[in-house]
């Protein structure tokens, strides 16, 4: 056995059954044995960063390992971005790279790079094999990290390594022998903390609760938590499908591409329940000293990390909960969650105004608003980190089964698509949308669209999604030009040419829909559902729809109006459009 046969048979051993990579000369002995093997299944990318986002993918939307490999030198250069994603959004991945020969190290080779150096700030175990007897416990190793840790680990072969013969490590003196296996233990704080968490929960009178992607799983005990506390839940975007928007306590996304009842929860709270979560902009947090706060979380260092807790508590989101939840007492005074109810009904009404406000040519606001409704219950959506995000996290209204997620730390363009294809390979049976602008079409995922055509038709479900939001514009970016900086719109660096996304779709065998009016945007959205095959919608888009934040600053707006005064060519389009978005928010949709 050759030491690249030894490493798919020990994958495979791991449970590892997919794949997603690109070859190359520098992994070739990896290579050959996953066609000898035939055991795990090899997903051929166009580039390395897109098959460590749909690793990534996979992970989210399926709770196990992903794994992606590439060959050495610019495939595993390629590939960092995608693994930056998996550690920022607290996720296991294993990337696999190929290496110059051993026997060339250190002589400045063609395609020699110094790997596990160039991943040691991006992995939580990096390791390059120098013999045959190391390979065993580098990937038992590297795997178990991965998992116990939820973070990446990068595991370098070189060339002549994968072809040498195999070795088991001796019993003797300079060798370890390593074990497969990791099952994630029970972790519950001791039940004096809990007792003194319910004393903070139940002197409470106005409890906001607030969840991230670590509350996946604990749905049932976060919706028992806040209907016993009369609380609000507000989420952060990674945790947004982690509860149904349906739910009358739920107020939504939080932060700049939050909702004003999330807003209005955190200012108004005396009591904060942070689960799962870390959320990155503490200024839409409580001041410091006006709420009591308890923070769960299974990552120690992710604890009082962004808010000052009164009580830290290590543990698993559901299991913690649980032991949590009996010690909780009901609040009989109701006024502060039919006061949250009632912000949010209203909040969903300013929303459907919002989209349905005119715009040139289509609202983006309302792409996503049409889509919501008309998506089955087991639905997996993806979005970009452009401006499609804003559109997202807000009118993106999800319902109970389905998944959605993006790149939430990272916020890295050009995620969504890889994460559709990780997510469709995942999960073959389920209707899988992706959100994009046509910023990140155009960077790299485009090409993604070839690797979609080339594997379709083996997926159970065809329908497979793209919206492409087509304005452009650099359109988030922009925004950010003008109302963090005061600048007006650069059209030098902001200006993309157009595209016909609709139509490259077609030349792929794909349905093809163009839609440049909004009552074209239902049927559009019927059409690819009902599709025999993976669909690309392309939606002329009006840049200048503003994304409101739920708060704005005196410093946001002073730094908008400095914009507009500075001479944006788009600033009589940028005002209309503004007032027709608050007037149609405040007095519903226009008739």
């Amino acid at each position: 056995m050759k030491v690249g046969d030894f490493i798919v048979e020990r994958l495979h051993a791991w449970g590892v059954r997919r794949i997603y990579g690109y070859p190359g000369d520098g992994i070739n002995g990896v290579t050959g044995a996953l066609q000898r093997a035939g055991t795990i299944e090899f997903i051929q990318a166009r580039h390395e960063e897109m098959a460590a986002f749909m690793a990534v993918a996979h992970a989210k939307f399926t709770g196990e390992l992903g794994v992606c490999f590439s060959t050495g030198g610019p495939g595993a250069t390629h590939m960092i971005t995608g693994l930056y994603d998996a550690k920022l959004d607290h996720v296991p991945v294993l990337a696999i790279c190929g290496q110059a020969e051993a026997t060339v190290r250190g002589a400045s080779y063609q395609q020699e790079l110094n790997l596990d150096r160039m991943f040691a700030d991006v992995a939580g175990f990096a390791q390059e094999a120098s013999a045959p007897a190391q390979v065993r416990h580098l990937i038992d190793r590297s795997i178990r990290v991965a998992l116990a840790r939820n973070c990446p680990s990068v595991l370098i072969f070189p060339k002549d390594i994968q072809d040498e013969a195999y070795e088991e490590p001796a019993v003797a003196h300079g060798f370890t022998r390593s074990g497969l296996g990791y099952r994630r233990p029970k972790i519950v704080p001791d039940d004096a903390e809990l007792a003194q968490a319910a004393e903070i929960l139940n002197a409470g009178s106005k409890v906001a609760i607030l969840i991230g992607a670590g509350a996946r799983g604990a749905a049932p005990q976060v919706i028992e938590t806040a209907q016993l506390l009369g609380a609000g839940v507000a989420k952060a975007l990674l945790g947004k499908d982690v509860l149904s928007d349906d739910l009358p306590f739920v107020t939504g996304a939080i932060g700049l591409l939050g909702t004003e009842p999330s807003w209005d929860l955190m200012q108004g709270c005396d009591t904060l329940l942070m689960v799962g979560t870390g959320f990155p902009w503490s200024e839409f947090l409580p001041k410091d000293g006006s709420a009591r706060a308890i923070q769960i979380d299974i990552d120690a260092s992710m604890l009082s990390l962004r808010y000052p807790a009164d009580l830290n508590l290590h543990g698993d989101a559901a299991i913690t909960l649980n032991a949590l939840i009996p010690l909780l007492k009901r609040k009989e005074d109701r006024g502060w969650s039919n006061s949250i109810e009632i912000n949010i009904a209203s909040w969903w009404k300013k929303l459907e105004g919002r989209a349905l406000a005119d715009a040139a040519p289509v609202n983006p606001q309302r792409v996503i608003w049409e889509m919501s409704p008309l998506l089955p219950a087991n639905a997996i959506v993806t979005s970009d980190s452009g401006s499609c995000a804003n559109w997202f996290a807000r009118d993106y209204r999800v319902q109970n089964g389905q998944l959605a997620s993006l790149s939430g730390g990272l916020a890295s363009m050009g995620a969504a698509v890889p994460y559709a294809i990780g997510a469709k390979f995942a999960h073959p049976d389920r209707p899988v949308i992706a959100l994009v602008g046509d910023g990140a079409m155009q960077m790299n995922n485009m090409a993604e669209l070839i690797t979609v055509q080339k594997y379709w038709k083996r997926w159970t479900d065809p329908r497979w999604i793209v919206c492409v939001f087509n304005n452009q514009d650099l359109n988030e970016v922009t925004w950010e030009q003008r109302v963090m900086e005061g600048n007006p719109k650069f059209e030098a660096s902001q200006d993309i040419p157009d595209f016909p996304y609709s139509r490259f779709g077609e030349m792929l065998g794909f349905k093809g829909i163009f839609v440049d009016t909004p009552d074209r945007l239902s049927s559009a959205w019927q059409e690819a559902l009902t599709s025999d095959r993976p669909a690309v919608i392309e939606v002329k888009t009006d840049p200048e729809v503003v994304p409101l934040p739920p708060h704005v600053t005196l410093q946001q707006a002073r730094g908008f109006m400095s914009s507009m005064i500075k001479g944006d060519e788009a600033t009589g389009h940028i005002i209309g459009e503004t007032a027709k978005q608050v007037f149609n928010g405040l007095f519903g949709k226009k008739e």
